[in-house]
């Protein structure tokens, strides 16, 4: 693993405690940092997805500090404090609470939000897929080889992993506040497949490097631990399996409302997305369209969750130029 981590850049134990452990060190300054920070980047963030503004977003990603007790989980899994390992999840889980509570907030000073709910930054994130995992495995690689050695920034993987953490937890925010929780639940296992991810690759890389032997510490004592993350794993990999099959289900979807269209002229099915438990369903027909319920027997039939179809009629019909 000197590949990963060479003698000469690698950090030691120590300095990578005072990174990482927010008990070490100037701890007033490190915690008054996480939160104010913290606070700032979800603003950022919530803004962006109300705004759906990418930039504004991309703001956000780069001063969340969320990584750092991330880390910390994985640092102290692998070198058996749990203690460590304790303080790192509580500052996680108030970092989660904070933000989504912003994001609710915001929500309710919103004169319409069920508009927010259509915008690319909600959408983009209330559907995770595998693909998604392994984006989270990657980011997660990064990250921890930038806190390890001493010859590579710590901005870069720090924006990586805010990618991945702060804008689903305002997504989750704003979505709850604006009474669609299938959406946040959605936006939710984003987040905690990443978290979950990032603490497994983390791991495997500072136990690979030397950290868990300089710290004295044998596999038996991770045992536990290493069962939790495999756990969490399936747990959190499973919708996002149902997720990855959407695309599939999005087919079946559009064959039945072509089907249900048929007697209707110039009516065409222009899209047809999955989200949670809806299926939006995008028509362009020049006239009135066929009952609604009839077309929500058929998804029914087809689809194993019996999601809720959203018609989004269009009036209108397609010219042919030639």
């Amino acid at each position: 693993m000197h590949l990963l981590a060479p003698q000469s850049q690698r950090r030691t134990l120590d300095e990578l405690d005072d990174r990482l452990d927010f008990t070490v060190g100037d701890t007033g300054s490190k915690r008054s940092a996480f939160w104010i920070m913290l606070t700032l980047s979800g603003v950022i963030a919530i803004s962006g997805v109300i705004g759906d503004s990418t930039a504004t977003v991309i703001g956000a990603m780069i001063v969340a500090p969320l990584s750092v007790p991330i880390l910390g989980i994985a640092l102290g899994i692998a070198t058996g404090r749990v203690a460590l390992v304790g303080r790192s999840l509580l500052l996680v889980a108030a970092g989660v609470v904070l933000v989504i509570a912003i994001g609710y907030l915001f929500a309710q000073l919103l004169p319409n939000p069920t508009n927010v709910l259509s915008n690319s930054q909600v959408l983009g994130r209330t559907s995770p897929k595998l693909m998604d995992l392994t984006a989270a495995l990657a980011t997660g690689l990064v990250g921890v080889i930038a806190m390890i050695r001493r010859d590579v920034g710590d901005v870069l993987p720090g924006v990586a992993i805010a990618i991945s953490l702060v804008p689903p937890l305002a997504v989750v925010g704003v979505c709850l506040g604006s009474h669609a929780p299938a959406l946040a639940l959605g936006a939710f296992v984003l987040f905690a497949s990443n978290v979950v991810a990032m603490v497994i690759t983390a791991t495997v890389v500072l136990v690979a490097t030397g950290y868990s032997r300089a710290a004295g510490i044998g596999t038996a004592r991770r045992g536990r631990a290493y069962a939790v993350l495999a756990a969490a794993l399936l747990l959190v990999a499973a919708p996002m399996a149902v997720n990855s099959l959407s695309s599939l289900w999005a087919d079946r979807v559009s064959d039945a409302t072509s089907s249900w269209l048929s007697d209707v002229p110039g009516a065409e099915v222009t899209d047809v997305s999955l989200h949670s438990d809806t299926a939006t369903v995008r028509v362009l027909a020049p006239g009135d369209l066929p009952p609604v319920e009839e077309l929500q027997r058929r998804v029914d039939d087809i689809v194993p969750w019996n999601p809720r179809v959203v018609i989004v009629h269009t009036v209108g019909s397609r010219l042919d130029n030639r």
